[in-house]
């Protein structure tokens, strides 16, 4: 089983697995610097994303949804939408803790769009 990095555990992936290298097709680096990244995500219905990580907490703003499935790194599934019920209401504000190693792959018949900001002070 994976652990979550806490403020007593480093962060302990390596930094090939980050988002914008490991699943850089579906990242967009929107904006950066020493405090903050700014990405903006893509997902077509279809599509599988390739085993990453975010390592800063974020704040994701939701400008569209689907059904989606997200695995660990060892692609057992941590979440299934479909088992969640309704889509919700767009647009949508969530917060996310750093996220160990996982895909995401798009069940659904819409695209996922997401903007996220990482903090980045808020390191793993």
């Amino acid at each position: 089983m994976e652990t979550k990095p806490t403020a007593s555990s480093p962060w302990s992936w390596p930094d090939e697995l980050d988002a914008m290298i490991a699943a850089a097709a579906f990242h967009r680096n929107l904006f950066e610097n020493e405090q903050v990244r700014f990405l903006e995500v893509i997902i077509l219905p279809g599509d599988l994303v390739p085993v990453h990580t975010h390592r800063w907490p974020s704040v994701v703003y939701v400008q569209s949804t689907s059904d989606f499935i997200r695995r660990d790194g060892q692609g057992r599934v941590l979440f299934d939408s479909r088992k969640a019920g309704a889509l919700p209401t767009i647009p949508v504000i969530e917060w996310l803790g750093p996220l160990p190693p996982h895909s995401v792959e798009n069940v659904g018949t819409s695209n996922v769009h997401l903007l996220t900001v990482e903090l980045k002070h808020g390191k793993g």
